[in-house]
């Protein structure tokens, strides 16, 4: 029995064969001089091979029409074979130098993805893989080169590999894996997001797995742990198959929660919202019984459409459709739906909102700033979410406020939008509740003057922490640093709660906080009584609070907030 240590990608325990992707031939790339009269005849070739993997992605993308996140990656990839610009530069380099077209493709994907890479921004970052892979296989068939093809793994097996390219992930839908073990990836590739969209447990960062696990082997993937093990005992063996029925167990024992409202043992009532990203999302948070949309990030809604390449990326319309589709899903339970809050580590490709190269992009033209630098979009946006208003119970709520001012601009675009409105004779609901994220030391410490231009407040815990301690979550370097439990953090959540009780307007926790358990009876304590989580935490969080008293609860959040 070996065990292996990685970083968990996706929950879970899996057990199955190992099934073992050979290492990739290298693709050998020639350079060589070639004369004028080959230019043509070498360019043309490169279209006829760009025309074949447009025909396989769009194969793909029709075998994927049912499942929205494998489309969204296909539509990326036939945005990227088909984007003028970088053919526009391919075709510029190739005839400025006398050099064939598979090593001037080569390098220039390279190029591409290397600026990627370089930008600071963790989404372009995962894109250059994206680039790198899509050409590739133009390269490869330009070459005649054949690489291991995924569609020969077999069902409930345990893929071990080194990394498997984004265009490949179609194989953890089509086929009954049962975990993923790799060498490379990162949490938030598509590999990740797909392991966890599909219930597939999944480790990376392992190191030399592939060298030391065989084809046929016996592999359990814990991705609760971040371990592998290969070849376990029976004892090893008998535990990790009692986990999984236990979690089979428990989860159907919390089925009894789905449709009571979460409450204390002592009879206190709380609202249990969920977090959502696309509009099928609703009726997930339908099913696991929430009492509403806390959160509807927007932003994923305009990424996933500029990366289908999407010709007018904030069309009024379209987001209308995507607005009223959630409300109705939601009926008369309220549904909060964020501007847009892209910027950051949140890139949109489009060219009506333009973003700049920046050195620190969590700190500079995001969220709202970004929307107020380009007041037409955000008055589309208003447009689109006051017409949708009277198809359920709307609330609108901004991001990253960090002082009034910001709050009286965007009220008096939305002003705008509803007198628009009013004059084409358009119905809408005249009073929405505008309310703010608090997720800056700067809204926290003026929670009382910002009350007094907010319907409400949600508290985004996993910006106001990485903002109050000045430490980046996602760098693992400095990871330890990142607590939310930090004194400085539950002081600003609990001004906030403060001011918004003395302002009698409601308080929400939306950020990470709001769906661990063991923040969730230190907020619950504090005060919260209004979480949104991740739908398929929604029943968990209930079981949970109905096992305290309040008393209970603030002792525990006593204990917190008097530490040093």
């Amino acid at each position: 029995m070996n065990v292996f240590l990685g970083t968990s990608a996706s929950s879970g325990i899996g057990i199955g064969k190992a099934f073992v992707v050979p290492k990739q031939e290298k693709r050998i790339i020639p350079r060589r001089k070639i004369l004028e009269n080959e230019r043509q005849i070498q360019w043309e070739n490169f279209e006829k091979s760009l025309a074949n993997v447009v025909v396989d992605i769009s194969q793909k993308l029709d075998a994927s029409k049912n499942d929205k996140i494998q489309s969204q990656l296909y539509e990326t990839y036939f945005l990227m074979l088909n984007d003028p610009e970088f053919l526009k530069e391919l075709k510029n380099a190739f005839y400025s130098h006398s050099l064939n077209i598979e090593f001037v493709l080569d390098r220039q994907t390279e190029k591409y993805a290397k600026k990627l890479r370089s930008s600071g921004n963790e989404y372009l970052a995962e894109r250059a893989q994206d680039i790198c892979d899509i050409f590739g296989k133009v390269l490869d068939d330009l070459l005649d080169f054949h690489p291991f093809d995924m569609d020969s793994i077999p069902d409930s097996c345990v893929i071990v590999a080194t990394q498997i390219n984004p265009s490949d992930t179609l194989i953890l839908s089509k086929r009954k894996i049962a975990g993923l073990a790799l060498t490379e990836g990162g949490v938030s590739s598509h590999v990740g997001i797909l392991a966890r969209n599909y219930g597939i447990p999944a480790v990376f960062a392992l190191e030399e797995i592939t060298s030391q696990i065989k084809t046929g082997e016996t592999v359990v993937v814990d991705g609760d742990s971040g371990e592998v093990i290969s070849n376990p005992d029976d004892e090893a063996l008998a535990q990790f198959n009692k986990k999984i029925e236990e979690e089979k167990i428990n989860r159907l024992l919390l089925e009894k929660f789905r449709n009571v409202k979460a409450a204390t043992k002592d009879g206190e009532n709380f609202n249990i919202f969920a977090n959502i990203g696309t509009v099928e999302e609703a009726q997930q948070a339908v099913q696991e019984g929430a009492d509403g949309i806390g959160l509807f990030r927007t932003e994923f809604l305009f990424m996933s459409e500029s990366n289908a390449g999407r010709s007018n990326l904030f069309d009024e319309e379209s987001q209308f459709i995507a607005y009223k589709k959630v409300l109705e899903t939601m009926g008369k339970k309220p549904v909060t739906i964020r501007t847009l809050d892209a910027g950051g580590d949140k890139f949109i490709n489009s060219s009506e909102i333009q973003f700049k190269e920046e050195k620190n992009p969590l700190m500079g033209l995001r969220a709202i700033r970004l929307s107020l630098a380009n007041p037409l979009q955000l008055k589309i946006q208003f447009r689109a979410l006051y017409r949708a208003s009277v198809f359920g119970n709307l609330k609108i709520m901004l991001p990253l406020i960090t002082n009034v001012t910001q709050v009286e601009q965007t009220l008096e675009i939305a002003k705008t939008a509803r007198e628009e409105l009013k004059t084409e004779g358009i119905e809408f609901k005249n009073d929405v509740p505008i309310g703010i994220m608090v997720e800056t030391a700067a809204a926290a410490l003026t929670a009382d003057c910002l009350a007094k231009v907010s319907d409400f407040f949600s508290i985004g815990t996993n910006d106001l922490t990485q903002y109050t301690i000045g430490v980046d979550r996602e760098n693992a370097s400095v990871a330890p640093l990142y607590d939310e439990f930090h004194l400085a953090v539950l002081r600003m959540i609990e001004n906030t709660i403060s001011e918004g009780e003395k302002a009698k307007i409601d308080v929400s926790v939306c950020g990470e906080m709001a769906s661990r358990k063991s923040s969730v009876l230190v907020l619950a304590g504090m005060g919260v009584r209004n979480f949104s989580m991740s739908p398929k935490m929604i029943c968990p969080v209930k079981e949970l609070l109905s096992r305290y008293s309040v008393k209970e609860l603030q002792n525990i959040s006593s204990k917190q907030l008097n530490s040093l």
